[in-house]
């Protein structure tokens, strides 16, 4: 006796008067496919073009028929691609778990393409992106680096504003703006940018300063009214000139709005809303590499000894802020949320000695009337 059933019921029109239709799951194509049961193995076997797969009767599960024609919909559990569909309704009678949930296909393999899926946008975020931005940076011409640092610093004060009906107030009193003029030009003569720079104080008490694209630089009145001396703020001026002369704002700007961008598809925000504040935080707080705020701090300490002012600075004023701070509480942004800080003071104590063997001797930089005046400069 043989221990193969055949069904034969309802048979569709086909060249091989196939009983079902079965889609591999490796092409798009729809076979057509006879179906038999071995009783031997408790096994449905599937013969297709020529070719046939063997489906355990307990390991088939149901799928609903989105058609809504009355067909059955099978899968095997462990292979979610593979579909089978047929009208052959008295199949279901013969699989025991029809009805139970693909639990080996939601653990197994479903975690396996979610891990997959995660490392493939860790690689697009984190490697793809940096790269392609770097490598887009040195093509947008100065015009249109210029354009991005006008358009973000304007959203930033926008975002900034807190009565919400405007923009955070720039800060335009004419002695305290020749005196931040008159230090910026110290340090630019001894300094090659790439591009002109153009200086901004924005009226917050955040003790923070930043570059954006196109030179553009900005203070805050926090970090100015928390410098002590000139030298102090030349530092922080000189440091973000150092930004300036590597691109970073222009690359960081790149990296973050292709990294946005692509989790903002991922998340279905689409408008863009939440994805520009964010990126409005991300360009304020300009968390560079370790590399890139090494350089910069060369840059400044280098341009500051060429000028003549005191290149240890910068390490003063990290110093006192975390005395007076701590490493994390007071003081917004980068300078102090580095964990390389105490290197970077002690980068600059090094430099400093060094150039006193080198004879360094420091000129004035603003009078105490201009010191007053830049202080006041939000007045």
């Amino acid at each position: 006796m043989s221990d193969q059933t055949t069904i034969r019921v309802g048979e569709r029109p086909s060249a091989l008067g196939a009983l079902g239709t079965f889609f591999d799951g490796e092409t798009a194509a729809a076979h057509p496919a006879r179906l038999r049961i071995e009783e031997s193995r408790a096994a449905l076997v599937i013969e297709f073009s020529g070719r046939h797969e063997i489906w355990p009767l307990a390991d088939i599960r149901r799928l609903p028929d989105q058609a809504e024609r009355g067909e059955l919909v099978l899968a095997l559990a462990g292979n979610p691609v593979a579909r089978l569909i047929t009208e052959e309704t008295r199949l279901a009678q013969r699989c025991p778990n029809l009805g139970h949930r693909n639990t080996h296909v939601k653990r197994g393999r479903v975690a396996t393409w979610a891990l997959g899926a995660l490392a493939s946008v860790a690689l697009i975020v984190f490697v793809l992106v940096p790269l392609m931005a770097d490598q887009l940076a040195e093509f947008i011409p100065p015009e249109g680096e210029q354009a991005l640092g006008e358009a973000t610093l304007n959203q930033i004060r926008t975002a900034l504003d807190e009565t919400g009906f405007g923009e955070l107030p720039t800060c335009t009193d004419e002695a305290g703006t020749r005196a931040l003029a008159k230090m910026g030009e110290r340090l630019e003569q001894h300094a090659e940018l790439p591009v002109a720079m153009t200086v901004h104080v924005l009226d917050h008490e955040m003790v923070n300063a930043f570059a954006l694209p196109g030179g553009h630089i900005v203070f805050f009145r926090g970090l100015i009214e928390a410098a002590e001396t000139p030298e102090e703020l030349a530092a922080v001026f000189a440091h973000e000139m150092g930004h300036v002369d590597s691109r970073d704002p222009t690359r960081h700007a790149l990296r973050s709005a292709g990294s946005i961008g692509v989790l903002g598809l991922l998340l279905g925000d689409f408008a863009g809303g939440a994805l520009v504040l964010f990126l409005t935080e991300r360009l304020i707080e300009a968390q560079y590499s370790q590399a890139a705020e090494s350089n910069a701090d060369n840059f400044a300490m280098a341009t500051m000894e060429a000028a003549q002012i005191a290149p240890g600075a910068l390490g003063d004023m990290f110093h006192r802020f975390v005395e007076e701070f701590g490493e994390t509480e007071g003081v917004h942004s980068h300078f102090l949320s580095h964990p390389t800080l105490s290197a970077r003071i002690q980068s600059s104590k090094v430099w400093q000695m060094d150039a006193a063997e080198r004879g360094f001797e420091s000129l004035p930089l603003l009078s105490q009337t201009e010191w007053e005046s830049l202080r006041s400069i939000c007045d």
